[in-house]
C-alpha cells in the first residue's frame, strides 16, 4: 500500500511530535559536529584524493611526467586544489607531501627509525637491490663507508686536476669550431667520461658510447609502468641493465685473471677479495653502486650545469661577478696550469652562484621515505607503510625562507641558511654520498666556462624534457661560445 501525505498531513504529525523531532534534530547536529571533530584529529585530516586502490592517481602522475611541464607540475596541481599538506596514492602506495621545514626535520633526523629510503619500483629496479640507494640499514652503513673512497679529498684533488684537463680541451674545440652546442648533451657527455675513467678508467670511444647508450635508457626507465612488456621504456630500460650487468662482470672478471690492473675504484675494491665479508662489496653490490654512481654523476651534475648556464645568462650581473672573481684567481696562475683544490677554496662568489642554481633548479625534486612505524609529524598522524615525501622544491622557493625566491641571487648565501631550509642534497646519514664531487665538478665548469669565454644561449623555450625524473630543458641550452682575449 502507498500513503500519500499531504502537507497539512506533515505539519499536523511534526506539531504533534515537536519534543521528539527537535531533539532528533539536536542529536544530527551534535553527532555531524563530533564526527567531524574525529575526523580532523584522524589521519584523514591531510587534505588529498587517494583515488582507485591499486592505481590511485599515477597516470595523473605518469602524464604529468610525459609533458613539457614536468612531473613536479602534479604537485603543484595538488597544492592548489588541496593546500601545501596533501596525499595522494601512486604505484600502489599513499604518499603524503611534506612541504615543510619541521616536517623536513623530523624525516631527516629519523632515518632507519621512523623512516627508510624507498623509490617507485621503477627506480629501485633500475639501480638495483642492492644499490645505496634501495638496501637497508644494516647494509647501508658498510656500503655506503666502502664507497666514500672515491669521494675523499685525496681522489676529489685528482678528479679535479682530470676533469679540468678534460674540460679545457673540449671547451677549445667548440670555440674553435664555432658551431652551436648543446650545454645539456655536453655536460653529460663530459661528466659520464669523467665518471667512467674513475671507476672503471674506461677511456675507449666506442665502449664509451656503448655504456653511455644503456645507462641513457636505463635513467629513462625511472618513471615508467614495471611492466615487462616489449617496446616499452622499463623494458627497454631493464634489458640495458641485463647488458651493463654483463658487461661489469667481464670488467670485473679480466681484472681478476690480471688482464687489466689500473688506480681505480673498481681495483681499490677487488683488492679487498680476501678481506672479512664486513669489508668488502659482493659482486652484486659492486655492479649495483658503480651503475648508480654512472647514473647520478650523469643526469643530477649535468642537470645542474645545464640550469648554471641558463640562469647567468639570464642575470649578466652575477655572471660578471663571477667572471671577475674567477679572472682573478686565473690570473695568480701560470699560464697552463690546471686547477686545484685549493683555487676551488678561493672561489666563495662561485661556491654561492652553485648553491643557488641548486636552489632554483631542484634536480632532486623530492626526497622519498617509506614510514616504518605510526607517527606523528606536526599535527598529522602518519600511518606505517606510507611513504612521506620531503618536499625541497616547495621549500626552496617558500618565500617565508627565501626573500624573493624566484629571484637568481647568489648573495642570499652571505647569510647562514635556517636549518633544513637549503636540502639539495638531502641531510642526514642518508646525505647524497657525491655533495662534494657535484660542487667541485660545477665549480671546474663555471670558472673554465667564466673566464674563457662569454657565450650566446640559442634557444629560449622554457619547456621542460619529456619522461625526465629530473627538470630538465627540452631544449638542452644551445649556446655559441666566443672566446675572451688577453685575459689569462
Amino acid at each position: 500500500m502507498i500513503i500519500i501525505w499531504n502537507m497539512e498531513e506533515v505539519y499536523l504529525l511534526v506539531t504533534a511530535n515537536y519534543d521528539k523531532a527537535l531533539a532528533l534534530l539536536l542529536s544530527w547536529v551534535v553527532l555531524s559536529f563530533l564526527t567531524k571533530k574525529i575526523m580532523r584529529k584522524s589521519t584523514d585530516t591531510i587534505p588529498g584524493h587517494l583515488g582507485l586502490p591499486l592505481i590511485g592517481e599515477t597516470f595523473s602522475f605518469l602524464s604529468c611526467a610525459n609533458s613539457t611541464k614536468g612531473c613536479y607540475d602534479f604537485v603543484r596541481l595538488r597544492r592548489l586544489w588541496h593546500g601545501n599538506w596533501f596525499k595522494t596514492r601512486l604505484f600502489g602506495k599513499v604518499h603524503v607531501f611534506v612541504p615543510s621545514v619541521v616536517g623536513a626535520k623530523t624525516i631527516l633526523t629519523n632515518e632507519f627509525k621512523l623512516f627508510n629510503k624507498c623509490l617507485v619500483k621503477s627506480m629501485a629496479d633500475a639501480v638495483g637491490k642492492k644499490s645505496l640507494l634501495c638496501v637497508p640499514v644494516e647494509s647501508h652503513k658498510r656500503i655506503r663507508r666502502l664507497l666514500s673512497g672515491p669521494f675523499s679529498m685525496e681522489s676529489l684533488s685528482e678528479f679535479v686536476q682530470k676533469f679540468d684537463k678534460l674540460l679545457c680541451s673540449r671547451f677549445k674545440k667548440l670555440s674553435e669550431d664555432g658551431k652551436s652546442f648543446v650545454v645539456l648533451e655536453f655536460s653529460m657527455k663530459i661528466s659520464f667520461d669523467a665518471m667512467c675513467e674513475m671507476l672503471m678508467s674506461i677511456t675507449d670511444e666506442s665502449l664509451l658510447a656503448k655504456i653511455e647508450q644503456d645507462s641513457t635508457a636505463i635513467s629513462s626507465a625511472m618513471i615508467s609502468i614495471p611492466v615487462m612488456i616489449p617496446g616499452t621504456r622499463y623494458y627497454k630500460g631493464m634489458k640495458a641493465r641485463e647488458r651493463l650487468m654483463k658487461l661489469f662482470e667481464e670488467l670485473i672478471a679480466g681484472r681478476r685473471m690480471g688482464k687489466e690492473n689500473h688506480d681505480d675504484f673498481l681495483q681499490s675494491m677487488l683488492e679487498r677479495d680476501s678481506f672479512p665479508d664486513d669489508e668488502k662489496l659482493d659482486d652484486t653490490e659492486l655492479m649495483d653502486n658503480m651503475l648508480t654512481l654512472i647514473l647520478a654523476g650523469q643526469t643530477t651534475t649535468a642537470a645542474a650545469m645545464m640550469w648554471s648556464v641558463k640562469l647567468l645568462d639570464e642575470n649578466i650581473e652575477v655572471q660578471n661577478m663571477l667572471r671577475e672573481e674567477q679572472l682573478m684567481i686565473l690570473r695568480k696562475k701560470p699560464r697552463g696550469d690546471l686547477l686545484c683544490l685549493e683555487d676551488l677554496n678561493k672561489m666563495s662568489y662561485g661556491l654561492k652562484v652553485v648553491k643557488e642554481t641548486l636552489r632554483m633548479s631542484n634536480v632532486l625534486l623530492w626526497f622519498p621515505r617509506v614510514v616504518t612505524q605510526d607517527c606523528k609529524i606536526q599535527e598529522f598522524e602518519i600511518k606505517k607503510g606510507w611513504h612521506v615525501d620531503v618536499d625541497a622544491t616547495h621549500i626552496h622557493y617558500d618565500p617565508e625562507l627565501y626573500k624573493n625566491p624566484l629571484q637568481f641571487n647568489p648573495s642570499r648565501f652571505d647569510e647562514i641558511q635556517k636549518p633544513y631550509s637549503y636540502i639539495p642534497f638531502g641531510s642526514g646519514p642518508r646525505t647524497c654520498l657525491g655533495i662534494n664531487m657535484a660542487k667541485v665538478t660545477m665549480l671546474v665548469f663555471l670558472h673554465r666556462l667564466t673566464s674563457g669565454y662569454k657565450w650566446t644561449v640559442n634557444d629560449h623555450d622554457l619547456s621542460l624534457e619529456k619522461k625526465s625524473h629530473i627538470p630538465r630543458l627540452k631544449s638542452g641550452v644551445p649556446i655559441t661560445l666566443t672566446a675572451l682575449k688577453d685575459e689569462s
